[in-house]
């Protein structure tokens, strides 16, 4: 999954981003501190920009102690530029509002971007505990800059004469965009309603800092310690010395211990031949944040919701969906719940074909009895081996990790792009696990940074992302610093990390979203990059997944990785043809986590809090998704996207985006596929043009025509390849 540029998770009022142009201010008292902040000297790290390549962190000379004093100092500096740009007396221009504003808040910017690169992939007890003493400072920083009227004024009046300014397109555009965001934080509110809008973003802050941390303490609790080697039958011996490894990390020697991602299903399940083992990891998943002790989550996200209902309210929408929505590609949450239920009909059906598939092998060996979710990554898994004779232990050893990296990802880059890549060991990193690499253009010249961190750690969140420690901006000169983090399974000392073809498209996927970073060419840092709305966001790196299987791609990076041999094409062929297998579980297990989403945001206003489990039931049953045996991807506890990760009533977006994306890869279908030609028409349309237009017309503009559905029914086996009917 993309983190939206949140620098802070924590600080989750900033849904659009906290970058240097949508700051983290408040013109209102910071909260009173409960700790002692040390100063700010030229001592710290972050005291001058980084001399490192492209300002990259130094996380050599970064230690956890640097991150409070250099928020403190950054939120000082900010908020006496932003006033000074505030009360100057020239009358409002372009330049002196809002260049000004872009320019503002170096230093803030600088050290969130690392702290929310640590909280998120490594974080600690002294971290997590500078987060729960800064989100709410912060929170109230960001308010500042949005219920300041004296700003919001030069703003609205730049805005109302912006078509008189002989403005560019892109100028245009980032005036709009300011306009509309100090809008929708509040600015046009009374005194007394800035102040309710103020303690209910506080208040948010916090409590989705508590989310992010009782999440992380309850998957690292919840995972399963086993004392007999044998109740893990099944596992590869790969896997069991890595869950071996896992449990003397821990300190638990002679034992085994099988950590949990964040997902409702667990890769385990797969391949545990046990159903009560299975059954026992099933439940250890769905109830890791629910059981009544010092780390659930219930009673935070229930008042959560109720605060993102009564900020709508405020700001004058009748739900927190519809004022998320209101800016996005599907402009309303109608919209987004009909594609939604219009795809989930065929896709629940497609999953009770695919279940009772699994009955019948459930019967031979259990007669008569019930198929349930522990059983379906177990039986799915033998229905694919029966059906297309293809079984995830054939597969894996041609998808070693550095092979798929350097020679699939890294290649089709380079044919599409003409990049190429050279790993910097040079370049401080803040885990060794992660790895650096200078991206250079077709022109050779040094285009960005990427980081990887891709292996599960107990202090790292859950799922797969991609963020920036710089942002491309030509008005800073600034270059891209962009990282990838996953959750692969690290193997044991000396073992190859062999990835599934999940993993594989894991990979593509975020490194489509470090392209969109990567390529940016904008003048504005509000506009860079990923800057755009979120149904938009996870086009370009959905987009990329297709290269996984394109065969040019595919061929370079899949080969054994003992003999070097390229996979068998008739195994390559097993691949292909079973692409559209369990499509309806997977369609459905992420319809219904995304009207779970659209659930809990179209609360109304006053809502008692919700009971989370009847809440659920009835949500998947009045949206006709309920399948016993296909739960959400994400129930409610653990749903990190929406409570934590800036994606409330955003879940639909990777649907709305996997329109675009097929619709997209259709098109390069009918141009001649992996080009370097095609490619530069989609960087120069789509991937360099960061929030400088509007998305719908970035699209049009490369299709030719708005996007059309049926390429993602046909891909996700809804319905038949044109040759077929």
């Amino acid at each position: 999954m993309f983190r939206f540029e949140l620098i802070l998770v924590a600080a989750a009022t900033l849904a659009a981003g906290c970058t240097r142009n949508s700051p983290l201010s408040s013109a209102s008292p910071s909260p009173v501190s409960t700790t002692v902040t040390p100063p700010f000297t030229g001592t710290n790290p972050f005291y001058q920009p980084s001399n490192l390549p492209f300002g990259a962190p130094r996380f050599d000379r970064i230690h956890n102690e640097d991150y409070a004093p250099a928020i403190e100092e950054g939120m000082r500096q900010h908020l006496d530029e932003v006033e000074a740009i505030a009360n100057q007396t020239a009358a409002p221009t372009f330049e002196n509002t809002i260049v000004a504003l872009e320019r503002s808040g170096d230093l803030l910017t600088r050290v969130l971007k690392a702290f929310g690169a640590v909280t998120a992939a490594n974080t600690n007890d002294t971290l997590q505990a500078v987060q729960t003493e800064e989100s709410p400072k912060l929170a109230a920083h960001n308010d500042a800059i949005f219920l300041n009227d004296k700003l919001f004024q030069r703003v609205r009046q730049i805005y109302d004469r912006r078509n008189q300014l002989g403005l560019s397109p892109e100028q245009t555009q980032l005036v709009e965009r300011y306009h509309l965001d100090f809008v929708r934080a509040g600015a046009n509110l009374s005194e007394a309603d800035k102040t309710h809008l103020r303690a209910l973003n506080q208040e948010e802050s916090k409590l989705t800092t508590d989310f992010q941390n009782r999440l992380l303490a309850a998957t690292k609790a919840a995972a399963l310690v086993f004392d007999d080697r044998e109740e893990l039958d099944g596992l590869s011996e790969g896997d069991i010395a890595a869950a071996a490894e896992a449990a003397a990390e821990r300190k638990l020697p002679g034992k085994w211990v099988l950590r949990l991602q964040n997902t409702t299903q667990q890769p385990a399940q797969e391949s545990l031949r046990r159903r009560a083992v299975r059954q026992k990891l099933f439940e250890a998943s769905i109830h890791r944040a629910d059981r009544g002790d010092s780390v659930d989550i219930r009673a935070t996200i229930q008042r959560i919701a109720q605060l993102r209902a009564d900020r709508a309210k405020l700001l004058g929408y009748p739900t927190y969906a519809a004022y998320v929505l209101d800016d996005q590609m599907a402009k309303t949450p109608d919209a987004a719940i009909k594609l939604l239920t219009e795809i989930g009909t065929p896709a629940v059906a497609k999953a009770r074909s695919e279940s009772a598939k699994i009955k019948s092998l459930l019967d031979r060996d259990i007669p008569d009895a019930p198929v349930e979710p522990w059983d379906w990554q177990y039986y799915s898994g033998k229905v694919r081996s029966a059906e297309y004779d293809l079984d995830e232990s054939q597969i894996k050893p041609y998808f070693e990790l550095d092979r798929v990296l350097q020679d699939g990802v890294f290649y089709a880059a380079n044919q599409l792009y003409g990049l190429t890549f050279k790993e910097r060991k040079d370049i401080p990193v803040y885990q060794p696990d992660v790895r650096v690499f200078e991206v250079f253009d077709a022109d050779g010249k040094s285009l960005a940074l990427f980081y990887a961190d891709y292996f599960k750690r107990d202090n790292k969140s859950g799922g797969a992302w991609m963020d920036s420690f710089v942002d491309q901006s030509g008005l800073l000169g600034t270059k891209p610093v962009v990282y990838n983090v996953a959750n692969f399974t690290k193997p044991a000392a000396g073992q190859a990390a062999l990835l599934s073809f999940d993993d594989v498209t894991t990979m593509f996927h975020e490194f489509g979203h470090a392209l969109h970073g990567m390529f940016s060419h904008v003048e504005y840092p509000m506009l860079t990059g990923t800057s755009v709305p979120r149904d938009f966001v996870e086009f370009p790196s959905q987009f990329n997944e297709h290269w996984a299987l394109d065969p040019k791609v595919f061929a370079h990076y899949a080969t054994h990785y003992k003999t070097g041999a390229p996979m068998p094409q008739a195994l390559v062929d097993k691949i292909k043809k079973s692409r559209t297998f369990n499509q309806g579980f997977a369609l459905t297990e992420y319809i219904e986590a995304a009207l779970l989403d659209m659930a809990w945001h179209t609360l109304p206003p006053g809502a008692a809090k919700q009971d989370v489990d009847p809440f659920e039931a009835q949500a998947l049953a009045r949206y006709h998704v309920e399948v016993h045996e296909v739960p959400p991807r994400y129930r409610s506890t653990y749903f990190a996207h929406i409570w934590g990760g800036g994606y409330g009533a955003g879940y639909y977006a990777y649907l709305w985006a996997e329109v675009l994306d097929h619709d997209a890869y259709a098109w390069f279908e009918e141009h001649g596929g992996l080009t370097r030609a095609n490619g530069q028409r989609f960087r120069d349309m789509i991937l360099s043009r960061g929030g400088s237009e509007d998305a719908a017309t970035l699209y049009r503009a490369f299709r030719g025509r708005d996007p059309s559905v049926e390429p993602l029914l046909v891909q996700r086996g809804l319905k038949p390849e044109p040759s077929d009917k």
